[in-house]
Order: C-alpha cells, then sequence, then structure tokens
C-alpha cells in the first residue's frame, strides 16, 4: 500500500436531511404479477466442503436474476437444463412468459464441483456468461430485450482452469481493437493457510481481445490474478479497463509472475545499495550538527556552502548542490560555521533561532539524512510521553464522561467490518494507486445507475445509506455522493433475515428482502396531496416518506432480486414476480 494515495469519502451536505422524521407505513396496495417458470432455476446448493463464510457470501447468498441494464425491464436467469431465460417487460398486464435466447453447450450436472452459472453484461450487444465449470464465453448477443430475433453467438470459450463466477466485465476499444475484460471470483483451497479458514479468495482478471489479423477472432492476451483473505463486497473493472477498484474486509494483492519477481528483485538490489544516509545529524536546545563524509579528492576549496535564515545549500566541485532546501526552523545564519575534519569528513554547525525547538527533520521533504540521538534525548522524550500511556487497560472506569460507552450502543450499531477498505488498482503497474479506509461505513449494496459507468456502491453513514458513483476518469472527484436513502442505514440493520438489498437506478426507492416471501419499500420522501399536522409541534408536515410491504405467495426461498424504475423483480425456484412500485411516465 505504499505509496498510494489515503483519500476520504466527502458527503454533499445538500443531500443530507437531518430533518428526517422516519418512514411511516403505507398500506396502498401494489400490483404484484407472477409468472410460473417451465424449469427450475439452477441453484446451485453449498457442497459439505464449502463451509466457511466466504463460501456462503460468495455463492450461498448469490443473486441468480441478472438485470440487463443497457435495456429497460430486462432481466435473465439460467434454468435447470442450462437455458438463459428472458424477461423483457413493456406493459405488465401483458407479461410474455420468459423464452430461451441461449442454451449453455455443456451438460451443468456432470461436473461435480461446479458452481452456479453467471453472467454480466459489458455492452449493449456483448454478454460475458460462465457455465459455472471452469468454462468462460463470451458472446456477441446483438440487440438485446424485445427483440423476438435476438440470436446469441458464442465468439471465444476457453476452460479457465477452477470454477469461477463472472463478478464483472466491461467492453472498450482500444488501438483499434475491440477488446472484453473480465472479473472471475474463485474461493480456493489454500495449503499454507494452518490458522485461518484454510482458503483464500481470488479475483482473476483476464483480458480477451479481437485478433489484428482481421479474422474476428477473439484470444486472451492478459491474465493477472489478485488474492485476499475474504468475498470483496464489490469489484469492478473501470470502462477504460485501466483500473479496478475493490471494496473488502481484508485487502487484495496482485500475485506476481516470476518475470516480475525477477525485476522487483533487481529494483531491490538498486535501493539496498543506495541505503547508506547522505548525511548525520545530531540537534540539542541550542544548535544543529551536520555530519557529511566527503570523496577522497575533495579540498577545502571545493567546497561551497550557503547559509540564510531558512535555507541551505552544500555544493562540491560546482557540480549540482549535494544537499539544498528549507530548513525545519529558522537559524542565524551569520553564526552558522563549518570545518573539515581529521576523517575527512565535512561538519556543519548551525545555530537555531527558536532556542528549545526540537527538530524532527533537518531540510523539509529530505529523507537521505539520519538523525542520531544520544541516550538522555531519547529518556527525555520517553519521559515527556508518559503520561499518554498506562500499563493498566482501563485505569480509571468510574471517571466521568468517557469517550465512548459500549453499553450505550445499540445491537444494530455493532459492524464486524470494521477494517473495510474501498481501493482502486492501476492496470499497468498493478499496484493501489488509491485507498479509502471505510471503517464503519458499512457496505450495504450497489446499483448499475448508468450502464456506461462502474457501478455505483451504497455504504451506511451513521444512520443514513449513501449512494457513491465511481468517476475513473476525474482524479479530483473520484467517488461522487449522488444520493441518499435516509435513515435506511439503521433501517436495514433491524431486519435480521434480509438477504438482497437494491434500489431504483432514478434513486426513487430502495428496497430488500428477506430470505422468504417479504419484500420492504423505501420511498424518497414526496409532498403530500393532504394537510396533514404534527401534534407534539403544532406544524404542518409538507412531506412523508412512506415504507411498503409486499408479502408473496410463495413457500420456496428468494434467489434472486433486482429493482428498476418503475419495477421489482423477485425471483424464487419457480416464479418470477414482479412488483410495480412506480408508474411510468
Amino acid at each position: 500500500m505504499a505509496g498510494a494515495a489515503h483519500c476520504s469519502l466527502q458527503a454533499k451536505r445538500l443531500l443530507l436531511d437531518p430533518k428526517f422524521e422516519g418512514y411511516k407505513l403505507s398500506l396502498e396496495p401494489l400490483a404484484c404479477y407472477q409468472l410460473g417458470l417451465d424449469a427450475a432455476v439452477a441453484e446451485v446448493q453449498l457442497r459439505d466442503d464449502q463451509y466457511t463464510l466466504d463460501h456462503m457470501r460468495a455463492f450461498g447468498m448469490y443473486n441468480y436474476l441478472h438485470l440487463d441494464s443497457w435495456y429497460q425491464d430486462n432481466v435473465y436467469y439460467v434454468d435447470q437444463f442450462g437455458r438463459v431465460m428472458n424477461l423483457s417487460v413493456t406493459l405488465d398486464t401483458a407479461l410474455q412468459k420468459p423464452r430461451e435466447v441461449f442454451r449453455l453447450p455443456t451438460d451443468l450436472t456432470a461436473c461435480d464441483n461446479r458452481l452456479c452459472a453467471s453472467m454480466h453484461f459489458p455492452s449493449s450487444t456483448w454478454v460475458t456468461l460462465s457455465d459455472g465449470t471452469g468454462r468462460l464465453y463470451l458472446i456477441k448477443s446483438g440487440k438485446r430485450g424485445s427483440s423476438a430475433s435476438e440470436k446469441w453467438e458464442i465468439v471465444f470459450n476457453e476452460e479457465l482452469g477452477s470454477p469461477f463466477i463472472v463478478a464483472h466485465s466491461v467492453s472498450f476499444i482500444k488501438s483499434d481493437a475491440h477488446s472484453v475484460t473480465v472479473l472471475l471470483l474463485r474461493v480456493e483451497k489454500d495449503e499454507l493457510d494452518t490458522k485461518g479458514s484454510g482458503f483464500h479468495v481470488t479475483l482473476e482478471w483476464v483480458t480477451i481481445a479481437e485478433s489484428k489479423e482481421g479474422d474476428h477472432r477473439y484470444e486472451i492476451i492478459k491474465r493477472r490474478v489478485l488474492q485476499g483473505k475474504s468475498v470483496p463486497h464489490y469489484a469492478a473493472i473501470e470502462p477504460s479497463g485501466d483500473g479496478l477498484m475493490i471494496v473488502s474486509h481484508k485487502p487484495f494483492t496482485f500475485m506476481q509472475s516470476e518475470s516480475d519477481k525477477l525485476e522487483e528483485n533487481d529494483d531491490a538490489k538498486v535501493s539496498n545499495e543506495k541505503k547508506d544516509p547522505l548525511y548525520y545529524w545530531q540537534q540539542t536546545e541550542d544548535d544543529v550538527t551536520v555530519t557529511v563524509h566527503l570523496p577522497q579528492d575533495i579540498t577545502k576549496d571545493d567546497i561551497k556552502i550557503r547559509f540564510s535564515p531558512d535555507n541551505i545549500c552544500v555544493t562540491l566541485k560546482d557540480q549540482t548542490p549535494l544537499m539544498e532546501g528549507n530548513l525545519y526552523s529558522s537559524v542565524d545564519h551569520e553564526s552558522c560555521t563549518w570545518i573539515i575534519k581529521e576523517d575527512k569528513s565535512l561538519e556543519i554547525s548551525l545555530i537555531k533561532k527558536n532556542e528549545g525547538c526540537r527538530w524532527p527533520e533537518l531540510i523539509i521533504g529530505d529523507t537521505r539524512g539520519e538523525l542520531i540521538m544520544d541516550p538522555s534525548q531519547c529518556s527525555e522524550i520517553a519521559e515527556s510521553l508518559m503520561h499518554l500511556t498506562s500499563e493498566v487497560m482501563n485505569p480509571n472506569p468510574e471517571k466521568e464522561n468517557p469517550p465512548c460507552n459500549a453499553q450505550e450502543l445499540e445491537e444494530c450499531d455493532a459492524f464486524l467490518e470494521d477494517g473495510a477498505s474501498l481501493c482502486r488498482f492501476d492496470g499497468d503497474t498493478l499496484k493501489v494507486t488509491h485507498i479509502i479506509n471505510l471503517g464503519s461505513n458499512q457496505y450495504l449494496f450497489s446499483v448499475v445507475v448508468n450502464p456506461k459507468e462502474m457501478p455505483c456502491f451504497c455504504l451506511r453513514h451513521d444512520v443514513d445509506a449513501l449512494l457513491w458513483q465511481p468517476h475513473s476518469d476525474q482524479p479530483e472527484n473520484m467517488w461522487e455522493h449522488i444520493a441518499t436513502f435516509n435513515a435506511l442505514g439503521y433501517v436495514q440493520a433491524s431486519k435480521q433475515d434480509k438477504k438482497f438489498m437494491a434500489c431504483a437506478p432514478d434513486y426513487s426507492y430502495a428496497a430488500l428482502c428477506e430470505c422468504l416471501r417479504r419484500v420492504f419499500i423505501y420511498r424518497q420522501p414526496a409532498p403530500l396531496a393532504t394537510v396533514l399536522y404534527n401534534r407534539k409541534e403544532g406544524r404542518q408536515v409538507g412531506q412523508v416518506a412512506k415504507q411498503l410491504v409486499a408479502t408473496l405467495e410463495a413457500n420456496d426461498p428468494i434467489l434472486g432480486f433486482q429493482a428498476t424504475n418503475e419495477r421489482l423483480f423477485v425471483l424464487t425456484t419457480k416464479t418470477l414476480f414482479l412488483i410495480k412500485v412506480n408508474s411510468g411516465n
């Protein structure tokens, strides 16, 4: 993480509502439509050897319903016969049965260690698809959705090792050639991990590009692997394919190939050679003494030193300055001196203007020197810091106004994952360029607001849920706060059985579903058609945020959940439900 810029998320105050009064339960009926499926969804149960929390997060809580953000109200799922089924909605009252658009060539039941089939839509005409056995398909779909002639054509398919799920993909043109880059997620056995779960998580970043021979063939041109110890909450490739953003509880790092390791070893050797400090310095309350080792052939006439109240410049033989820059604090430049000692070293004496001031560095920003402290100075510093430390864990528990009382925290205020961070990786250097420590900003869900941009992610900030849009092409505004769901961070924490969360791409509502039957919808505050008074405060209430609850007529667990501006799509093993939330314009 060295060299990464430590950033923070800047919330827009205009999008926050400190006077939000809560959600009012509305009993208004929600139109709910259901479609029976010809064949059950291809659900894959966790095996006995997939027992960790990471397996449950990645595969046990997998969302089997896929929303195509390039087309309105267009969803897909894979059934037990390996058919990719599509439902495109234009009119709720004239719903068609889901139709087959593609059939996986492999027999899914033949693979013992398979995962669930997964897909992603990198553009309006391309699809990335995994059959769950370790094979990746790149498919040219043409225009999707309502087109009855929709025909998916495989342009690339290859076995890529152990089974994976497709986490994200993007399509872009670079050097006049079309490329699709895909992120593949695996949870793999880790023989070296004897103290942890015995597994690690890998994200493989695969780039597939059109062949330059003009025969429209596609081939893998790059494979890179990141490894971590927790399943990422969010992992997405930038639209240009140049970088990657990951929100995870534990950090990810790129695994190096042998050639990369050799290069790094060479760099390490070079840096080791340069490790000796250029100069050593000591200080008292009154002065600073700097010692510089001189080359053999240097004489007194070759040395030029220029002192000024805030600056020093040391030059040897009219070369580029050996030392130059602003001093940490002012000196009495007329009293500063220098001599050449018997051991052929240069000794510079600087007289401090502010006596008693301790300098943490000699020249601001110069790390080539080393401070030498005598034992008396070390003990003096230790003594001055003694009042900040204690050998007792909590020396005065009865002290009034303790900084934090854990007993006052409610259960829904407790976060399991205090260490979550958001990292941006550069695709060329494979290093972290930006990092944000999310602390207690719990990750809630992601949503695609604009399919040409990266997916947004929603985080809990205090009681609210704030939606953030990454802008990889805007370094000064890389994460923009675009919407707020008031008190949703607090509300969702009380839902013990929640399985999926989502929101409308136009932010008009947020929704969550439990593992079975119940769906909760939280609308943004809206003006009232009638006059309503707050009796306690005797004032008129201008707007109200409504909570709605839908109970599905199904005994099967919910397997998929997606939100559009007008509808919620809820998938169970044998039924697809549509809940009309907003009427179309």
